[in-house]
């Protein structure tokens, strides 16, 4: 290389997922049958047929393929304002507290890059999901995590939290319904979260793209009086909409921390391809049917994945929420072959073995974080078929 890497991507890896599925296609190459891989949440229904007959349309028509605006066209910010007043009993102003995005994940970036300077603090729960560190990272803020437990339900210990030196810490990052663990979300634990930020003055972040799977009650942080004073909420319809690929998220604040966000975003792209946006107001216009529908296949998908656990040996809650079911493996597990390797935990050593024993890839725990080492998780988004296959050809590897 001609020149030296900027100094802030040292402290980053390529993301695990991504190096992963180049070792799957690796060994996909030579074997007679494909590794299954229930490793990623990326949805596998079709879309609401709204969305994609309002994409169609759009696209065939004149003028709809020229730069859009950087704060989304007036009907897509109206149809994200209806829905969090339709399903969350919230009031947002569609005119300045809405900034949709090309994904919540871009949100995740943008929000650190428009907050965070130079040795700045974030709480990162751990286990959690990667991009809240990596995003820190290319800030070159210093991440402080906080312990998510078993014993705690998977939720912030806020008495330790207040024992914690916060001098410094302008971000804490949250989620829920949980990603991996897929612990609840509750209004008493968002009005900690809100009662905590205001008074130490940090801004929660609320990842929340999972409100909707496996759950009758999608709750907002943004729900809790004054809750706009310290909060703001990432969204998307990645999930709840089957529309991983669109890229279509959102963020939700007050007017100020939105242009704060949009500072940034402006420079770094040149507005959301129009078709995309009308095609996301139809979708935002689902009623409760299409996510009955949607979680009653999900439900079939969690008690499948419960069996593979019971196949494995790993413990874990039948009635988590969310798109992925997680499981803790214990010491006297048989996949763990009485291994001394003390380098592997033990989440990463069943997750290996059934990779190449059984062509079947579940995710390790400890890519989440230390207290995820000993855990692993499965990903609902493969069909009952796939999830018995799966089945299957564990069962045979113990056998």
């Amino acid at each position: 290389m001609i020149i030296q890497p900027a100094q802030r991507t040292s402290t980053v890896k390529e993301y695990y997922f991504s190096r992963k599925l180049k070792e799957i296609d690796r060994m996909n190459a030579e074997r007679p049958e494909p590794v299954i891989n229930l490793g990623i949440g990326a949805p596998d229904g079709m879309p609401p047929a709204a969305a994609i007959d309002a994409l169609v349309e759009s696209a065939v028509q004149k003028g709809n393929h020229a730069y859009q605006s950087y704060v989304g066209i007036p009907q897509l910010r109206k149809a994200f304002a209806d829905w969090y007043s339709r399903y969350y009993g919230v009031t947002l102003d569609p005119a300045c507290e809405i900034q949709p995005l090309v994904g919540s994940k871009e949100g995740i970036l943008l929000v650190s890059l428009a907050f965070l300077d130079k040795g700045d603090k974030v709480l990162v729960p751990d286990p959690g999901y990667p991009t809240y560190s990596s995003a820190s990272r290319l800030a070159e803020a210093e991440i402080i995590p906080y312990d998510l437990r078993e014993e705690d339900g998977w939720q912030p210990d806020f008495e330790k939290l207040e024992r914690m030196n916060l001098d410094g810490v302008k971000i804490m990052w949250t989620n829920y319904p949980n990603m991996p663990t897929g612990a609840a979300a509750s209004m008493a634990l968002y009005e900690k979260l809100v009662d905590f930020g205001r008074r130490h003055g940090i801004l929660v972040c609320n990842d929340n793209p999972y409100s909707f799977i496996l759950n009758d009650n999608p709750l907002s942080i943004l729900a809790v009086p004054g809750a706009k004073e310290c909060c703001l909420e990432l969204n998307s319809l990645s999930k709840a909409h089957n529309m991983s690929g669109w890229r279509i998220g959102m963020v939700a604040a007050d007017r100020e921390i939105i242009s704060e966000i949009l500072k940034v975003k402006s420079q770094m792209d040149s507005g959301m391809f129009k078709p995309l946006q009308l095609a996301a107001v139809a979708a935002l216009s689902m009623g409760p049917e299409w996510f009955t529908e949607l979680n009653a296949e999900y439900r079939k998908r969690r008690v499948l994945a419960g069996e593979i656990f019971d196949i494995i040996g790993a413990d874990y809650d039948s009635n988590s929420s969310g798109m992925f079911l997680w499981g803790r493996i214990r010491e006297d597990n048989p996949l763990l072959g009485g291994t001394s390797d003390g380098e592997k935990s033990f989440g990463e050593t069943v997750s290996d073995r059934i990779l190449h024993d059984a062509g079947v890839f579940i995710t390790p725990g400890f890519i989440f974080g230390r207290n995820g080492r000993n855990h692993i998780r499965i990903s609902l988004c493969a069909d009952c078929g796939t999830l018995r296959k799966s089945a299957e050809k564990i069962r045979k590897i113990l056998k």
